[in-house]
């Protein structure tokens, strides 16, 4: 689940070009490995030349609305993640068609009944595993590793966390393993890029009084920041 900036909490919520681009790496040359290292930022992996980016669809691709007011870039480096479950139906319609109408009801009900700018959260996860943009602006700020969007995911996260939103109510079940999936190749990209340490990976509830992202995908934080230390040192 998602807020705006000073927003009151919203229980129920409804999800350029993301194509291949040049290798990138979190950080280049010497200078910048040995600063890193100082700074304790690396992580196992991260001196080698990163994979090629994950595929995301940005917001022109699933048919945003653009944002009701102008939104902010802050010329920072996230550091954390936080997971997140839409609270929505566990559709079994895995389709990217299906994918980009969650994210235009996501972003419908952000703007319309919240009354915010725009989708509150970074980036969505479908349950058949493709990777939206949420929030406009947040895909390039991620590959360029330097800046981020001032989001509405979390009161008090909003200006240091990526927010993920994934499709689906994870209380009593878990995520299809396409979804999880996605999101461990998903996080670990985000991680290198802004040099998040995997213990950084958290869920909603570790910072607000919710059940988001649900008993059972919150009981499973620990494996992805396993499974996303083993992505990244590969």
């Amino acid at each position: 689940m998602t807020f705006d900036s000073g927003a009151a909490f919203s229980a129920g919520k409804r999800a350029s070009n993301g194509g291949d681009l040049p290798r990138r790496s979190f950080l280049r040359g010497a200078a910048g490995f040995t600063v890193a290292s100082a700074a304790g930022l690396l992580l196992p992996g991260m001196a080698d030349a990163a994979p090629a980016p994950p595929r995301v669809y940005g917001c022109a691709e699933w048919g945003a609305r653009p944002p009701s007011d102008p939104l902010v870039t802050l010329n920072h480096r996230a550091n954390r993640i936080l997971i997140h479950h839409i609270d929505s139906a566990n559709s079994t319609d895995y389709s990217l068609a299906h994918a980009f109408q969650v994210a235009r009801d996501d972003q419908h009900d952000h703007m319309d009944n919240n009354h915010w700018s725009d989708t509150g959260q970074h980036f969505t996860v479908s349950r058949g595993g493709y990777r939206l943009e949420g929030r406009h602006g947040s895909l390039d700020a991620l590959r360029a590793g330097n800046r981020m969007i001032r989001a509405a995911h979390c009161p008090g996260q909003n200006d240091n966390a990526i927010g993920i939103e994934n499709e689906g109510t994870y209380m009593t079940v878990e995520p299809p393993a396409a979804q999880w999936k996605s999101l461990v190749v998903f996080c670990a990209y985000i991680c290198r890029q802004y040099g998040i340490p995997v213990a950084e990976i958290k869920g909603h509830r570790d910072f607000y009084n919710t059940d988001c992202p649900g008993d059972r995908l919150y009981a499973k934080l620990p494996q992805l920041r396993k499974e996303v230390a083993a992505a990244l040192a590969a």
